[in-house]
C-alpha cells in the first residue's frame, strides 16, 4: 500500500473458519486505515459488519446484494460480481451495489471461471451508468491497458501483485504506471 495508489484491499480467504477471517480482518484494518485504504471482506457481510470493515464483496452465489445492503446499511462499500452479464450488473446496481465487477478477462489460477467477458462490456457499462466497474481475472501490468482504455474504473488484482517477480511493491508501482499510461493514451481511431 505504500508503493502507490491502492483503491482498496479485499480480504479473500476461502475455505477457512470465520475465526481466521475475523483475525485477519482485525489485523489488516488498522494497517489499511493508517493509509486511508478501505478494507473489504469477501463473501461475509455479517462478519464485515461485526469487525467494522469498510465493506463487502459478494458473488452471485453468496448473500444477495439487497440482503447485504440491508444488513450493512448505506455507509459501507458493497460490490457484486456480475461475470459477463450487464443484466446482473443492472440488478446489482438497482439493489444498492456501489460497484459491479466483471470477469475473468484473462486466464486465472485464483479460481475456476466459466465467464470470459470482452473489454467492450466495460465500455458499454461506463457509458450507460455512473456505477463504477471493476475488471477481474488474470490482470497484470502488461495486459491491463485494454481494460483501462475500455472504461474499467478499478482493477482487481491478486497474483499480479503477490506473485510478481520483483515483489508486491514493485508490482503496485508497475500497475500504477500501466494504468496512467493507458488512461493518457489517445483513443484508437474509429473504424470506417
Amino acid at each position: 500500500m505504500d508503493a502507490g495508489d491502492v483503491a482498496c484491499v479485499q480480504l479473500r480467504l476461502k475455505d477457512v473458519p470465520d475465526a481466521a477471517i475475523r483475525e485477519a480482518a482485525e489485523t489488516l484494518l488498522p494497517i489499511c486505515h493508517a493509509r486511508d485504504v478501505p478494507l473489504l471482506i469477501n463473501d461475509h457481510p455479517g462478519l464485515a459488519k461485526d469487525v467494522g470493515a469498510d465493506g463487502v464483496h459478494v458473488g452471485q452465489h453468496d448473500t444477495p446484494c439487497a440482503e447485504a445492503r440491508s444488513l450493512l446499511g448505506e455507509n459501507v462499500i458493497l460490490g457484486v460480481t456480475c461475470h459477463d452479464s450487464r443484466h446482473l450488473a443492472i440488478e446489482a446496481a438497482e439493489a444498492g451495489a456501489d460497484y459491479v465487477a466483471f470477469g475473468a478477462f484473462y486466464p486465472t489460477l485464483t479460481k475456476e471461471t466459466a465467464h470470459r467477458p470482452r473489454p467492450e462490456i466495460l465500455e458499454r457499462w461506463s457509458k450507460a451508468t455512473n456505477v463504477p466497474c471493476v475488471a477481474i481475472g488474470g490482470i497484470t501490468p502488461e495486459n491491463c491497458a485494454p481494460l483501462v482504455a475500455a472504461g474499467a474504473d478499478f482493477l482487481a488484482v491478486l497474483r499480479g501483485i503477490w506473485d510478481a517477480e520483483d515483489g508486491p511493491g514493485e508490482a503496485v508501482r508497475a500497475f500504477n504506471r500501466a494504468i496512467r499510461d493507458a488512461a493518457e493514451a489517445p483513443p484508437p481511431p474509429e473504424a470506417a
